[in-house]
């Protein structure tokens, strides 16, 4: 098995194989809450307009996203799983967009099979991964807003990568010093109301659920996340 770990949207056009796109702060990491929440559905888009859109077509549907980490102007909730926790999301259809990993996906084109990817389902991902006997793996680590590196995102993959290879990596060190890096955002106080501390920490919490998301194309071009245990 050959695994490469690229970045950006670049790397998600690029990518091949079995396709990983990493987010952890914070895309994917709310998805996986939202399924744990009981929604039935998930829609990723690549734009505002087009969750609103598609909003018309699902009456049972709540808009989840963000713009420069805060919540979109109309949306029911921003891109934190501090807010996923707080509401029932069971029999509805959650319609996401951010500015990373979302549109990670929906450039992931080349994939003969697509997973999101966080700490919190990292083993089951590799369980799954495993279970596929894959030539080629690669792991797209997304970024902040899909442009500078995110130290949380390529330890995400670092550790896939790791795992998939049979070791056994211990990175509680490198999590707590997130703190201080690129996980600072939500220590300050200024951002508490769209990016709180929590969030850090429902973020980091690796192996928390025992499913991956994986990816299918829909007919319209954006993405529908199925849910598979493991």
């Amino acid at each position: 098995m050959k695994i490469e770990i690229l970045e950006f949207i670049s790397g998600a056009k690029q990518a091949r194989g079995v396709v990983v796109i990493i987010d952890v702060f914070r895309a994917f990491s709310v998805a996986c809450y939202a399924f744990d929440s009981g929604a039935i559905q998930y829609i990723a888009v690549g734009d505002a307009k087009s969750a609103f859109e598609l909003q018309k077509r699902y009456n049972n549907s709540v808009l989840v996203g963000e713009r420069e980490e805060k919540k979109i102007e109309g949306f029911d909730f921003g891109n934190s799983p501090t807010e996923i926790l707080k509401v029932n999301l069971k029999g509805k259809t959650v319609i996401h967009t951010t500015t990373a990993g979302t549109n990670g996906l929906v450039n992931a084109k080349n994939a003969s099979l697509l997973l999101t990817g966080s700490f919190v389902n990292a083993d089951a991902i590799v369980k799954y991964i495993k279970t596929l006997k894959p030539e080629h793996v690669t792991l797209v680590a997304m970024g902040y807003r899909a442009e500078t590196t995110a130290e949380e995102d390529v330890l995400c993959a670092r550790l896939i990568s790791e795992r998939l290879k049979g070791q056994k990596p211990d990175f509680q060190k490198q999590l707590t010093d997130l703190k201080t890096g690129s996980g600072s955002r939500f220590f300050n106080p200024k951002n508490i109301d769209f990016s709180p501390p929590t969030d850090f920490f429902l973020c980091t919490m690796i192996d928390r659920f025992d499913f991956v998301l994986r990816a299918e194309r829909r007919y319209d071009g954006h993405i529908s996340l199925i849910k598979t245990d493991m």
